[in-house]
Parts: C-alpha cells; sequence; structure tokens
C-alpha cells in the first residue's frame, strides 16, 4: 500500500446522534485515535451532535456529550457517519429535523470535499441527501436490498466489507467499519502504521 504523507493534523468528526450504535462508533473511533498515537499530530478526533445535548446510544445503554455541536465544530476533512438499528434508521429518513439540520451539515461538506465514511446502517441515513449518487456503494447484509430501493441511482455492492470512492467509503456491518478504517489510515499514513495499530488491537483484519 502506497504511504501519502499528510502535511496538516486530519480533523475526524464522528457523528452521534440517538440510539447510536455503539461499535459502530467506538471500532473506528479507537482505530483514528491509536493512528494518532503512532503518528503524532496524524488525526483530530472529536465527536459532534446536533446539539450539545447528550444523546443515548442503542437500547439507552449510555449517554454521550458530543464534544461539539454542528455550528461549533471545526472544519472536518473526514466525517464518519455510524449506524443505528432499522427501525431507527427509518425513522431519521422520516425526521424532517435531523435531515434538514444534521444531514444538510454532512452534505455542505461533502461539498465542499470532505471524505464521508459511513458505518454500517450509516450509509442508509445518507439515502435521502444526494451524497450516495452514482457511487458503489454498501451496508450491513440486512439492509442491502433497502439501500438500493432507496439509491436507484447507485450500485449497491455485495459481500464486500467496505467500497472506497475516493471521497466516500461506505462499509458493511459493525466490525467492518474497523477494518475501512484500517484501510483508510493505510492509504493516508503507510501499512507500518496499520500494522502497529493491528498488533495493539490484537486484531485480525479481514481487509
Amino acid at each position: 500500500m502506497k504511504q501519502v504523507q499528510n502535511s496538516k493534523t486530519m480533523n475526524v468528526a464522528f457523528l452521534i446522534y440517538n440510539q447510536v450504535e455503539v461499535l459502530d462508533l467506538n471500532g473506528p473511533l479507537d482505530v483514528f485515535i491509536k493512528a494518532n498515537v503512532v503518528q503524532p499530530g496524524s488525526y483530530n478526533c472529536y465527536t459532534v451532535g446536533r446539539t450539545m445535548d447528550a444523546v443515548h446510544t442503542e437500547a439507552n445503554t449510555m449517554s454521550i456529550i458530543p464534544t461539539y455541536d454542528i455550528q461549533t465544530s471545526p472544519i472536518p476533512d473526514i466525517i464518519v457517519i455510524p449506524g443505528t438499528n432499522p427501525d431507527q434508521v427509518m425513522k431519521y429518513l422520516k425526521d424532517d429535523d435531523f435531515q434538514n439540520k444534521v444531514l444538510s451539515w454532512v452534505k455542505k461538506y461533502c461539498n465542499e470535499g470532505t471524505i464521508i465514511f459511513t458505518v454500517c446502517t450509516g450509509s442508509m441515513l445518507l439515502s435521502e441527501t444526494g451524497i450516495l449518487d452514482n457511487y458503489d456503494i454498501t451496508t450491513h447484509s440486512m439492509l442491502l436490498d433497502t439501500l438500493e430501493e432507496y439509491n436507484p441511482e447507485s450500485t449497491v455492492k455485495r459481500n464486500v466489507r467496505y467500497v472506497d470512492q475516493g471521497q466516500l467509503i461506505t462499509t458493511a456491518g459493525i466490525t467492518a467499519g474497523i477494518d475501512a478504517a484500517l484501510y483508510l489510515i493505510g492509504k493516508q499514513q503507510g501499512q507500518k502504521t496499520v500494522d502497529t495499530i493491528v498488533q495493539l488491537f490484537e486484531y485480525q483484519s479481514a481487509g
């Protein structure tokens, strides 16, 4: 894997919202945090919510207070969008506040060149934004047919862990977010950094 040296710290914004899936969020988050340990100054990781109010994770097992809200967030170089359970996804697709405020924030930065990185059903959340149009995309196996139905302008890929389309990276279910984070860090920081993170994780990558 070719190493691409970054000349500046990259801001990585992790979008959080009520009922977010914990491993979707924390898996990639920890990968980027470890990358910054291995290569100091490579990534600045933070969470972003619609407001500064705490959000409840899936099944209300914990609450998380965002680092920033969408008004105060630093300009992100990467936005990571973790998923939630399918019933919640469908509710968010009909939630005008979520669509018009939160996802408009994502779309704004997407239009300015920010990398959009979805984990699991996070790609499905973008179905009403146009961000996925004309891209190869994927999601959790349970929602592949639904993703295809909602995104007729896209090509849904099956039996893959992640799909890299340059500015857009989508992943399959839950742990695939870890694999895609390792992959992206490999592109940006080199395979040696990835190998060190994998060793720290004691992780058998499927990538």
